[in-house]
């Protein structure tokens, strides 16, 4: 269940801002939205303790570092008890190859994604790791042929 927070359109403001460039400063950044630094530094760390704002990262380029294959998995576990998907999900935090995992409906359990340097890469750790996972029933990848679309910002 999500906690829903009461924002108001300068909230929203900062927050478009900031998943533009995080490296705005305050002054830059109060200037964009209208507001002076004071309160825009009081808003940010208002949005920041409530959880709203998690982190501020950078974005890389997967392609200029080699990481050019994308693979979607989807995972069908043997077990489908409550410590199988608590198992399954504790096993794949540490695996750095697997950017995203979802819990789904429908008929598989959850979708992966993963980015790997090569489909070679890929055979290696589906048949060294993956399928070695807790639980794990079977596995069925698509890999993307290249990227139409890709954002982190949420419509706000």
């Amino acid at each position: 269940m999500t906690n829903s927070v009461e924002l108001d359109e300068f909230d929203r403001k900062i927050l478009r801002a900031l998943q533009e460039n995080a490296d705005y400063s305050m002054a830059d950044l109060g200037n964009l939205i209208g507001l002076s630094h004071t309160p825009c530094w009081r808003r940010l760390k208002r949005l920041e303790s409530e959880g709203i704002i998690r982190g501020k990262v950078t974005l890389l380029d997967a392609g200029m570092l080699n990481l050019s294959v994308t693979v979607h998995a989807q995972v069908n576990l043997k077990d489908r008890t409550e410590a199988a998907f608590a198992a399954f999900e504790a096993a794949i935090a540490p695996v750095a190859e697997i950017t995203e995992c979802y819990a789904t409906s429908g008929d598989q359990d959850y979708l992966l994604q993963i980015v790997v340097e090569s489909v070679g890469h890929y055979e290696s750790l589906l048949k060294k790791t993956l399928l070695h996972l807790p639980h794990v029933g079977s596995i069925h990848s698509t890999f993307a042929l290249r990227q139409v679309k890709y954002s982190t910002q949420l419509p706000l």
